[in-house]
């Protein structure tokens, strides 16, 4: 059961196959045999999880049951669980215990899903690696020696080595996209404002998005029908309307035009990720799509001004962790700047820290002008690009990452060469576009993820594009054998 896509789960339930605690147990099971090699869970919730999936399997049995109902999922470890640890994967946060649930679990909680636990992940969603948790790095599941992606790479390993039937994430600068292609899972990044940030401990503020990570497109866009929707608690919140993405995937796909951004194909892509990609658009002119290459000049530029904006907006938010209101609080300190200064230290890691001095940097005095401004001044030009580019097509193709799963701590002590993993999903979100990734191949049994990106709240376009595709090839059927 552990292999099964949602749908198939769903079908089992109804159909009396197997119960809720049943299917529960057996991850929880897994969870127990494995966790211990790939660390993908600071939190299980082993009593709560069966007892949800008690109460689930009531419901179904008198007719109520929810869109998810009796589904095992897990949730990364930055959305607030009411009564269970949230710890952001930091020391600063590693006993607080949240009074409230995110809008994002509590429509999971609504919909009938049962958490398993939270997943680990980069602290403070910082990093591309999953080696920056003050839990220990994550593994991934192709191969315990290399990096599952991040800042999602708990949920990612998660849903690849078959330890929950689904998990959410988060994406900043590529965190959903990443490692579901290292993970050779699918993973949705929506539109920004598509998904409530309510109750999702911030990193960027303007850049932070909460999605889906599952084997297919039909996954993704069962579980995007739960969390999409307006949230009056949140102002970043859209108000536009939901589409049942879900009836959406029959659609053929003739007549829909696929753009190939030409500053995505360059030297820098590994050439086996290349040819991969160059099956991938085989297969959808196969399906009767029309290939287009288009442009979008400013690619370059993306990074630098990722890496002004992020860490700005980072140095602000994280200015909340004081050692004052909760979290951590440093032991017998002298006075408020030793407080402040100890707790802070003591509470943050290594990239946390750089990324906070960067921002503070950016933001002061005599440097606002000459580096956040500019930046933000390059975001539009970024979001320009992608204006003129879906005048001419309806998607666009392109890598999700430059390689694959790299060994842990090959780029740990070189940040700009880490930075430069999210060179491919960095210009979507500074435009705040919604992008699938979703597996299309393997490199020396390592997946290989293609990225199609779409125009804003076409998720069910992409969601479609996606399911047919993968009705078409089997590489999200792929999963690792586990030791």
């Amino acid at each position: 059961m552990s292999f099964k896509s949602i749908s198939e789960l769903l079908n089992g339930l109804t159909q009396k196959e197997f119960s809720s605690v049943e299917l529960t147990r057996d991850y929880l099971k897994r969870i127990q045999q494995y966790n211990a090699e790939l660390n993908c869970f600071i939190t299980i919730a082993e009593d709560q999880a069966v007892e949800a999936a008690e109460t689930a399997d009531k419901r179904r049995e008198t007719g109520a049951a929810g869109l998810l109902e009796g589904i095992p999922v897990a949730h990364k470890d930055l959305f607030c669980t009411e009564g269970t640890l949230t710890s952001c994967a930091s020391n600063m946060l590693s006993n607080f215990i949240p009074p409230y649930e995110s809008t994002v679990t509590r429509r999971f909680l609504e919909a009938g899903a049962v958490c398993l636990g939270k997943t680990n992940m980069d602290e403070f969603a910082m990093g591309s690696s999953n080696e920056n948790s003050h839990f220990g790095p994550v593994r991934n599941p192709w191969d315990s020696t290399r990096v599952p992606g991040g800042s999602s790479g708990g949920s990612a390993a998660a849903v690849a080595a078959g330890l929950c039937a689904a998990a959410t994430g988060t994406d900043t600068g590529g965190s959903i996209r990443q490692p579901a292609a290292f993970c050779g899972i699918t993973g949705l990044k929506p539109t920004y404002g598509r998904i409530s940030r309510l109750g999702m401990i911030a990193f960027a503020s303007s850049l932070d998005q909460a999605g889906p990570m599952a084997r297919s497109a039909e996954d993704c866009a069962l579980l995007l029908q739960v969390m999409a929707g307006h949230d009056p608690m949140d102002s970043t919140s859209a108000q536009q309307a939901v589409d049942q993405y879900s009836h959406n995937l029959g659609s053929e796909l003739k007549g829909l035009t696929i753009g190939l951004p030409k500053e995505y194909y360059n030297e820098g892509l590994d050439p086996t990720i290349g040819q991969a990609l160059q099956e991938a658009i085989k297969t959808y002119e196969s399906l009767g799509a029309t290939i287009k290459e288009v442009s979008l000049p400013h690619t370059s530029l993306s990074v630098p001004a990722y890496y002004v904006i992020a860490p700005a907006e980072a140095s602000a938010n994280l200015a909340r962790f004081d050692g004052v209101r909760y979290g951590k609080r440093c032991d017998s300190p002298a006075d408020l700047d030793d407080l402040y200064m100890r707790t802070r230290a003591e509470g943050f890691g290594a990239e946390v820290q750089r990324r906070i001095l960067i921002g503070t940097y950016v933001l002061s005095a005599g440097y606002f002008d000459a580096y956040y401004r500019q930046a933000q001044k390059i975001r539009r030009l970024i979001k320009n690009d992608f204006v003129e580019a879906f005048g001419q097509v309806d998607l666009l193709l392109c890598p999700t990452t430059p390689d694959c799963a790299f060994p842990l701590g090959s780029k740990s002590a070189d940040p700009v060469q880490m930075y430069l993993e999210d060179i491919f999903t960095i210009p979507t979100s500074l435009a705040g576009l919604p992008a699938l990734a979703l597996p299309c191949g393997q490199a020396n049994g390592l997946p290989i993820g293609l990225q199609l990106i779409g125009n804003y709240f076409q998720e069910a376009r992409l969601l479609n594009a996606g399911h047919q595709y993968q009705q078409r090839t089997d590489w999200h059927l792929q999963h690792p054998t586990l030791g």
